[in-house]
């Protein structure tokens, strides 16, 4: 598991220490479970702008919810499904909506707008791709290849073995090939 920044406590020290009031703990239980929180909304959202917003309020919702989270040293799991349901909320939000989508606008732009524009269609083509995936393909694919995650914690974290968490990934990856070709799915998974 990796470390917050500056602390070797666990998660269940940090968790007690929040609940006391502690905003260091409180960061370093963010600044620990960011990576995952966001792989897992990305998973189920599609998009990394609102994966962030997912996570945002999903950070806020185990924080107003802290006191509830009966096993501390099992902050991880019980954070991340506060994640999932949070997304799932979302998701089930955005299509209700009848607005324009805002995906496609970039957030900042840098000096070389052809730099820019192609990693804006690198973006848009990897989250294409991703939401052909099922569910479950994403998750296990997100945590796995950005969080780096093994193969046992994804099994944990999402109810189903080891055995079908490789098969998930050895599906997931395969498809993104198919839709991304050979040379762009490389930059992106990791075999």
């Amino acid at each position: 598991m990796e470390e917050a920044a500056g602390t070797d406590k666990s998660d269940a020290e940090l968790v007690l220490a929040a609940r006391r009031g502690d905003t260091a703990a409180l960061e370093g239980l963010v600044r620990r479970h960011y990576r995952a929180a966001f792989a897992t909304a990305l998973s189920l959202v599609g998009s990394s702008m609102d994966a962030e917003d997912v996570c945002q309020d999903a950070f806020l919702r185990a924080l107003e919810r802290l006191d509830t989270c009966r096993s501390p040293a099992k902050f991880r799991p019980w954070f991340l499904k506060i994640v999932r349901n949070r997304a799932h909320n979302y998701r089930d939000y955005q299509r209700v909506r009848t607005g324009q989508s805002l995906d496609d606008v970039s957030p900042a732009c840098s000096a070389d707008p052809v730099h820019d524009a192609v990693r804006a269609d690198l973006r848009s083509q990897l989250e294409r791709a991703l939401r052909l995936l099922t569910d479950v393909q994403r998750q296990v694919l997100l945590l796995h290849d950005l969080e780096g995650q093994k193969h046992q914690e994804i099994a944990d974290l999402l109810g189903m073995s080891t055995e079908s968490s490789r098969q998930h990934l050895f599906v997931a990856r395969k498809r993104m090939r198919q839709e991304l070709g050979q040379d762009t799915a490389s930059v992106y998974l990791h075999d």
